[in-house]
């Protein structure tokens, strides 16, 4: 099982790969078979709490988890739909030894993918799940007869969420007067996301709140924000938030349904928490994706974009290292670590409702930091990202970067969650970035051709 996890835990389609049952449950055994040598010191039975989007194959993989954690004595918490954040949270809350959330995030219905948390909440770092896949090529020992792990479902998992999400606001924080339009994507925040909404005196207009298992992500959520933007102007509403299957990723509408994706959060985050004198670490990570543009916009505050590997994981490694406590991906990934463990889209949302109840101007005025320069992605499906390792492609991008000069930069590289290479330009020109994105297109799929 080498090379299990991808940028996000374990993802494929579901019965294949790594996502069939047999390979749940030796992945639930190894994790397992990890936390609970790493944390001898325990004297209690060893803990694991588990939660889940709408898919129809979460119960199998819930099943299939359940199988392997408690057949090596470990007892599970089943929290049901649930936003990867409130299984981070939990986690923590609870004082268990490992977090699950069972999600392929933004992915259609058909995949399903395994995300899982350290005791304090946070995703595992390299060397963790590097080990984890070692033990589950080998032996790994079963528990007696009567140290089996017990499983039960815990009833008032939303509930607690839903008060952990308030807390991150001033108890007097209320957005009364404010209408707001959330998309839940069908997902794991159908319920928590207008819940918590409607209990800070918000009107809320709520789309993609019935999932049925198989419309996660479809044609709604942040993948496909321009429902949720049309809806803004239909309803006259304030502003517009849709959040992705897992609920981890926010993508923001203003009041005229103009989008505002995580680099405009980022920045105005980023401005009000300096303001207030409560960012840390003179800056804010980004990746290597985030537009150019905010650059000026956190300089003139003094501050510093760092960039890190595509992956949120990656963006909260940088953040630890320099000491900081805000981060984020263009995809609406926003880590506030002061706030959560984890990115959270539903808090981030939170603080982005808060700077506009306290705005003497709207969202189209409040919340577009700076002019993005011009950046466009393109996902060639179906291509092995080997081929960015053959030195001929390695020279030929090179050779078209170094032709931008200063006027703008290219990123190639293959998915870490599904088979594609993605192809990002950005440059000071459409007429620029077009004709570098066509040269790069043609040659991946001239090369692509040779060996196909």
């Amino acid at each position: 099982m080498a090379g299990l996890f991808g940028t996000d835990g374990v993802r494929a389609r579901i019965n294949t790969g790594p996502m069939t049952a047999e390979a749940i449950v030796r992945l639930a055994l190894a994790s397992g078979r990890w936390f609970i040598n790493s944390n001898k010191e325990r004297t209690g039975r060893p803990l694991v709490v588990i939660g889940k989007d709408t898919r129809v194959s979460g119960y199998m993989v819930e099943a299939a988890l359940v199988a392997g954690f408690t057949s090596i004595g470990m007892d599970c918490r089943l929290l049901g739909p649930m936003p990867t954040a409130g299984v981070s949270y939990l986690t923590q809350s609870l004082r268990a030894d490992l977090g699950v959330m069972i999600s392929a995030s933004h992915n259609p219905f058909y995949d399903n993918g395994i995300k899982l948390f350290g005791p304090d909440g946070s995703k595992l770092a390299d060397e963790i799940e590097s080990g984890i896949s070692t033990l589950a090529a080998g032996s790994i020992a079963l528990s007696e007869p009567t140290e089996l792990g017990r499983a039960s479902r815990m009833l008032d998992s939303v509930g607690r969420y839903v008060e952990f999400a308030k807390s991150t606001l001033d108890a007097q924080v209320r957005l009364d007067g404010m209408k707001v339009v959330v998309d839940c994507a069908n997902g794991a925040a159908y319920r928590t996301a207008p819940d918590t909404l409607n209990d800070l005196g918000a009107e809320v207009i709520s789309l993609a709140t019935d999932p049925d298992g198989f419309n996660i992500n479809e044609g709604c959520g942040a993948v496909h924000p321009d429902v949720m933007a049309a809806a803004v102007v239909a309803h006259g509403a304030d502003v517009g938030i849709a959040l992705d299957g897992d609920a981890d990723r926010l993508i923001v509408a203003d009041e005229t349904g103009r989008i505002i994706n995580g680099d405009q959060l980022l920045a105005c985050l980023a401005g009000t928490m300096h303001d207030e004198g409560s960012l840390s670490g003179g800056g804010v990570v980004g990746t290597v994706m985030t537009n150019g543009g905010i650059e000026t916009c956190l300089a003139d505050k003094g501050l510093k974009l760092h960039r890190a590997r595509v992956g949120d994981r990656y963006v909260l490694e940088m953040m630890r290292a320099g000491g900081m406590n805000l981060g984020g991906e263009s995809s609406g990934h926003i880590l506030m670590t002061s706030l959560c463990p984890s990115g959270d889209g539903l808090i981030a949302a939170l603080q982005m409702l808060h700077i506009l109840s306290r705005a003497t101007k709207p969202a189209s005025e409040t919340f577009h930091m700076f002019a993005p320069k011009c950046q466009r992605l393109e996902n060639l499906r179906d291509m092995d990202g080997a081929i960015l390792e053959r030195q001929m492609i390695r020279d030929a991008l090179a050779r078209i970067e170094t032709d931008m000069g200063n006027a703008g930069r290219i990123l190639v590289r293959p998915s870490g969650t599904e088979p594609l290479v993605r192809v990002m330009v950005e440059a000071d020109t459409e007429e620029l970035l077009q004709s570098k994105m066509n040269e790069i297109i043609l040659l991946l799929q001239g090369e692509s051709k040779k060996t196909a």
